[in-house]
């Protein structure tokens, strides 16, 4: 995906945009991470207990990473995405659609790192991480993580990263970047904590689930399951790669 990308009105070919992904690359150096000019961001939320000890085979922990493995946890009028589901964890395009204010922002990221470890101090953890591709609004990478604390029980989702608005957004974009950006950034963050705790403590109750079953853009998976494919939609004022 080139960067500045146009303005679009009315249909989107989102599966040609999304196969352009492939040809992208990162857009930024990990040498270049560095306070204050980056934001570091670590958001915790708690998601259940269930016994000490390893995981329980259909328990929260093994829940929860189902979950965060499909992007349930993105709250749909914030964050959608499109990816090929039949394509591997590790090294997946997927193509965000970032709402607000009337606008949807087309960026593509890549995960880069898929976490499955058993740590140090006893915690068993799951969870994968995307890097901003060229054209995002933004530059940086975000960890998302399902940890089973094994000594007391309690599962945590942990999503940390670190960002900063990309340098090559047009002044119009970068102002509104600057005035609102950050804010949602941080809603959702806090959305997503929200959204995986009610579908993980639903899914035992028997409630307040999310679908399952995705919406399709021909091959591609439209996520998360309560997205909507909306006729409004088209109306709506859209720029690919605005970075």
């Amino acid at each position: 995906m080139s960067r500045g990308g146009g303005w679009v009105l009315g249909r989107l070919d989102a599966t040609r945009v999304w196969r352009d992904l492939a040809t992208a690359h990162i857009n930024y150096s990990v040498d270049e991470v560095r306070r204050p000019s980056w934001d570091m961001d670590t958001h915790r939320t708690g998601l259940a207990t269930e016994r000490p000890g390893a995981p329980e085979p259909t328990g929260f922990w093994a829940h929860a990473c189902g979950l965060v493995r499909d992007y349930e946890f993105s709250p749909p009028e914030i964050v959608q995405a499109l990816y090929d589901p039949a394509a591997p964890l590790l090294g997946r395009d997927m193509l965000l659609e970032a709402r607000f204010h009337g606008m949807h922002f087309y960026c593509g990221v890549r995960v880069t790192e898929v976490v499955d470890e058993l740590r140090e101090n006893g915690d068993r953890v799951w969870g994968w991480a995307y890097e901003t591709l060229e054209g995002h609004l933004e530059r940086g990478k975000v960890t998302y993580e399902v940890i089973k604390h094994q000594d007391t029980g309690r599962v945590t989702f942990l999503a940390s990263g670190y960002s900063q608005g990309a340098p090559t957004l047009d002044r119009l974009t970068f102002l509104g970047w600057r005035i609102f950006g950050r804010r949602m950034q941080l809603r959702f963050y806090r959305r997503c904590g929200e959204r995986l705790r009610t579908f993980v403590q639903g899914g035992w109750r028997g409630d307040n689930v999310p679908p399952r079953s995705f919406p399709h853009v021909k091959h591609l998976r439209l996520a998360p399951s309560d997205a909507k494919i909306r006729r409004l939609d088209a109306l709506a004022i859209r720029r690919i790669a605005p970075g």
